[in-house]
């Protein structure tokens, strides 16, 4: 069967289509899925490129969507036919994080789903919701699952509360469709004019081009008459965090998640501490909180954005499109 492999040195030009046996029936407790979809997130683009630390011969991708092929003895929480989704932390059950580095994230510190085929203990997956196609479902276990633990599980969001998004990847984009699902306003910024159109049509009440005003956390209090927003999806890091701080009102909620622009620099602890926010760092969430948001989806209906979709050959070609950042909302691959 295919499956693509980061080569030596690891870089996005070093990957290669490969053939690898297939992984035969599952044993107890395992399922046996056909993988028909993933999704790119910044994360693989580290693993891929060699930003981030990886064994050459790794079969990346962290997101998996697919079809229950097979099911292993004792397993009950699945059968032949069911489409699951990948979990980003796959021994992570439930409760408050007990892991903090990608050991057991697929597509990092095992292998991921650039493949045709697994065969995993169960816990590696969850259902898939109703009536998403398989690449529809491949953008939940990262992005889908970092926007929904920001907002609901840590941030606790409530019907009439302010949300700034930065940029239009695939987190941002999910935290604007359930801000406004759940009864948020929404602020959002971006670079382009023509993104932002798309934001606003997505439900953003209102834009903000950074390039054009590079001060935008003040323009987010004025339009918020003063207060700042209730919460921020932070995924620019040290460059964007001091501007998010003056965005966000006083006893708020940043969640800090990417490191766009970098994984050091200054912070501003004494308006932090002044402002009296929570800044809360997080990666993805638990198995449970997956299974929270796939029902969530199902009940608001809420579907995705999807940019564009390669064939698994072309993977480079796809980290090379996420890497210009031209998309808006998240790339796929056909399996």
């Amino acid at each position: 069967m295919k499956a693509v492999k980061i080569g030596s040195p690891a870089s996005v030009d070093s990957l290669q289509v490969v053939d690898i046996d297939d992984p035969g029936e599952p044993r107890a407790g395992q399922l046996r899925v056909r993988i028909h979809a993933s999704s790119l997130n910044f994360h693989d683009y580290g693993v891929v490129s060699g930003v981030l630390p990886a064994e050459a011969g790794r079969i990346p991708m962290a997101d998996g969507a697919g079809v229950v092929e097979a099911v292993g003895e004792g397993v009950d929480e699945f059968k032949v036919g069911d489409h699951v989704v990948s979990c980003f932390f796959p021994f992570w059950e439930n409760g408050p994080p007990p892991i903090g580095d990608f050991k057991t994230t697929p597509g990092d510190g095992v292998d991921g789903y650039a493949r045709e085929v697994v065969v995993l203990p169960s816990h590696y997956f969850t259902h898939a919701p109703r009536g998403y196609s398989h690449a529809e479902a491949a953008t939940l276990t990262t992005a889908g699952l970092t926007a929904w633990r920001a907002l609901v599980v840590d941030g606790q969001l409530k019907a009439g509360a302010t949300v700034l998004v930065l940029g239009t990847g695939g987190v941002s984009v999910f935290g604007l469709q359930l801000a406004r699902a759940m009864g948020a306003t929404v602020i959002a910024t971006s670079s382009s004019d023509a993104k932002l159109e798309k934001l606003r049509a997505l439900g953003a009440a209102h834009t903000i081009n950074y390039r054009d005003n590079p001060e935008w956390g003040k323009e987010v209090r004025s339009l918020t008459g003063g207060r700042g927003v209730d919460h921020v999806i932070e995924v620019g890091g040290p460059g964007t965090l001091p501007q998010s701080i003056t965005a966000c009102r006083i006893g708020g909620h940043i969640a800090l998640i990417g490191v766009l622009t970098g994984r050091a620099g200054p912070v501003p602890t004494a308006a932090l501490m002044a402002r009296q926010q929570r800044l809360q760092g997080l990666i993805v969430g638990s198995r449970q909180d997956q299974r929270e948001m796939v029902r969530a989806l199902e009940a608001t209906g809420i579907k995705p954005v999807i940019d564009s979709t390669f064939e698994l050959a072309r993977l480079a070609d796809a980290f090379r499109h996420e890497a210009s950042g031209a998309h808006f909302g998240k790339i796929c691959v056909s399996i």
